[in-house]
């Protein structure tokens, strides 16, 4: 099979140093294989997705030189596909719909990113049924407890999440009527053949819920490659919402694009520890 890559902008803010170290990884990646990589602007959220971001992400990609193949998709408007993949989940009985609000959630585990979802609140996937749709409801994939989740990261080599207990029930639907990324992502990369996934080493876990989810939709992962994140000086991993680094501000003080993946390409050279089942 040929190579296909893609870069995948979520535009809610200025590209920064992170994102073109990632996305000139997968750019690279595709080219010296000759392959494809195509370009999805990851826009599902209304409320943070703006279009300016969008356009500001198309104009510095290609002032950096990362160029892709066709045209930009927009996963916007392509709400019938994760809707095709939504009924199918909920026919298998691998979903259920979720009553427990945000607050309830975080504070079974405050201090953590993402608590683990107790298996007592699930409820019965046979009431899915009777849901014609899933606006107006959280949708959570149940996941098998206790089975190791096991792959091979190009970068990092053997990852295993163990379901249950890295990770919990997670979400495939919002109930504002928005896919969850998790669902989103596998449906676009199974849909357009990507052979290979180039994303930051923050989403490794996301690899693993991702995983059950091809195994359920009977579609074949792709490769993984995860990048080393870009740090600030004080160690923080780069966020658009810390404003820092942001291409255009490089930009704007007279950085040349190579200079500017040279940056970017230094800044994530030093290998992460390897992450081992607990993020």
């Amino acid at each position: 099979m040929n190579y296909r890559g893609r870069i995948a902008p979520t535009p809610t803010g200025f590209l920064h140093l992170g994102h073109a170290a990632t996305f000139s990884s997968a750019h690279r990646r595709a080219r010296e294989s000759g392959g494809e990589i195509l370009l999805r602007i990851e826009d599902l959220d209304p409320r943070r997705c703006k279009p300016e971001f969008a356009t500001a992400a198309m104009e510095d990609l290609k002032w950096l030189g990362l160029d892709w193949d066709g045209e930009p998709v927009f996963q916007s408007q392509r709400r019938a596909f994760y809707l095709e993949a939504w009924t199918r989940l909920r026919d298998s009985g691998l979903i259920y719909p979720c009553y427990r609000s945000r607050k309830e959630i975080s504070t079974l585990a405050p201090h953590t990113e993402e608590p683990v979802f107790p298996t007592e609140w699930r409820t019965d996937p046979s009431e899915s049924k009777s849901f014609s749709s899933p606006a107006g409801m959280n949708w959570r994939f149940r996941v098998p407890d206790g089975e190791s989740i096991s792959f091979v990261d190009v970068n990092f080599g053997t990852i295993k999440k163990a379901a249950g207990i890295d990770f919990g029930d997670f979400l495939i639907w919002n109930r504002d009527d928005i896919p969850a990324y998790e669902l989103a992502v596998v449906v676009d990369d199974a849909l357009f053949g990507i052979t290979e996934v180039v994303r930051g080493a923050d989403l490794l876990t996301s690899t693993a819920r991702q995983i059950l989810l091809y195994r359920a939709l009977g579609a074949t992962p792709p490769q993984w490659f995860h990048c080393s994140l870009v740090c600030d000086a004080e160690g923080n991993r780069l966020a658009k919402r810390s404003g820092g680094l942001e291409i255009r501000t490089l930009r704007q003080q007279g950085y040349l694009p190579e200079e500017i993946l040279e940056l970017a390409s230094s800044a994530g050279s030093k290998k992460a520890p390897h992450p081992d089942s607990r993020d």
